[in-house]
């Protein structure tokens, strides 16, 4: 089986959907898929133009191939954004129409509805797959993603809340698939201790943990609400950061001050590799979700960090949002609290920094439930609901 997935993105990129896109790509072609990627030819961040090697940076096998299509991007001028993300868009969909008319697949996969809605004018619709991971708001974009599952002949929605409201949009064949992890990257996951070693934390501390980005699209993460919680709980708790931007880590540990915290009780690890992540995981005595209460993060987010941090076998705080009580249940794989509630997070760190027992069982429980989110195991459920159309 052939199968292209279309992807309008800077590849590599320092945001998370590039490591899913990457760590899909490799688990459709585990399946036995022949893959290849078409990535939009953009500007990169300097920090992204670094990496020579995008398989090893994403930590997945050269199993698939990577191919760039042109577009005009004029994005990082940094201003008329809107503009210039329309113009870049319609290039990419452009020129990536005009190399599909010679070009054929037995699944044409992607997270774009412009460029699904192009590709059916030309493609087999049943042979189209739309990934869906956010509902679309505007006036114009909600229409085309209603156009887009209308024509597609499979929608795969990654919560039970978005697949819901995206049949009311028209869509007839439709699963949910959750986000996930690629098992392979835990494969030597270190204990604790070693883990702090490599990493030179402190090995006595109490660390809770967060990876990913410090924000998306300008809306906070929660983690100052977590800082605000550590400082409440009145035990001396250590928070690490793995992520960026950087700007917005300094904004965060002038949050920590002021909120009469050590400094020395702050790590910012900034952007890592992803390789690298499961070792700080591994180096955590708590894996931190502290998403506030927006539309999207309760209803159509599938977080990365948390599949991750199940399969880590931490324990897990975090929001208690409809689309993480999905995935993870209060009391049973994490502690849940209310989103935005520094009080109800300082009672839940209180209890894990006091509990071991509870530590251990939350992590264990959450890792095993973890088996069923691999990328592996997600793809060979998607190809299974494609075939079968």
């Amino acid at each position: 089986m052939k199968l292209f997935y279309l992807a309008n993105i800077r590849m590599p990129t320092e945001k998370a959907h590039g490591l899913q896109i990457a760590q899909n790509c490799a688990a459709f072609a585990e399946n036995g898929a022949k893959v290849t990627l078409y990535a939009a030819r953009r500007f990169n961040v300097p920090e992204m133009r670094a990496v020579r090697d995008i398989y090893a940076h994403y930590g997945v096998p050269p199993s698939f191939a990577v191919r760039y299509v042109p577009c005009l991007d004029l994005l990082l001028l940094g201003r008329a954004e809107r503009l210039f993300f329309a113009v870049q868009a319609l290039t990419y969909t452009l020129a990536l129409f005009m190399l599909m008319l010679f070009r054929r697949a037995d699944i044409y996969y992607s997270r774009d509805v412009l460029t699904l809605v192009a590709l059916s004018l030309i493609k087999p619709r049943r042979k189209l797959v739309y990934e869906a991971h956010a509902l679309a708001q505007s006036r114009l974009s909600s229409w085309l993603q209603s156009v887009c599952v209308r024509r597609v002949g499979l929608v795969v929605a990654i919560t039970g809340h978005l697949a819901a409201r995206l049949r009311e949009r028209g869509a007839q064949r439709l699963i949910v698939e959750h986000d996930g992890f690629r098992d392979q990257r835990f494969a030597a996951l270190p204990n604790r201790d070693s883990a702090r070693r490599a990493l030179n934390l402190p090995a006595e501390a109490f660390i809770v943990g967060y990876v990913g980005r410090l924000h998306t699209l300008s809306m906070s993460k929660g983690v100052d609400t977590l800082i605000e919680a550590i400082a409440a709980s009145d035990r001396p708790i250590s928070l690490c950061l793995v992520g960026g931007p950087d700007e917005m880590a300094a904004q965060l540990r002038a949050h920590w001050r002021a909120q009469g915290l050590p400094e020395a009780r702050f790590f910012y690890a900034g952007q890592v590799p992803p390789d690298e992540v499961p070792r700080y995981l591994a180096a955590f005595d708590v894996c931190a979700l502290p998403l506030p209460f927006t539309e999207h993060f309760a209803y159509h987010a599938s977080p990365l960090k948390l599949f991750e941090y199940m399969r880590a076998g931490r324990a897990i705080l975090a929001s208690d949002l409809p689309a993480i009580a999905e995935v993870v249940c209060h009391e049973e794989t994490a502690l849940l609290a209310p989103p935005n509630d520094v009080a109800a997070f300082a009672i839940a760190l209180i209890r894990l920094y006091e509990d071991e027992a509870l530590r251990a069982r939350l992590g264990a429980a959450a890792q095993a439930q973890s088996a069923q989110y691999t990328w592996s195991a997600r793809a060979a459920r998607i190809l299974s609901a494609a075939r079968s159309h």
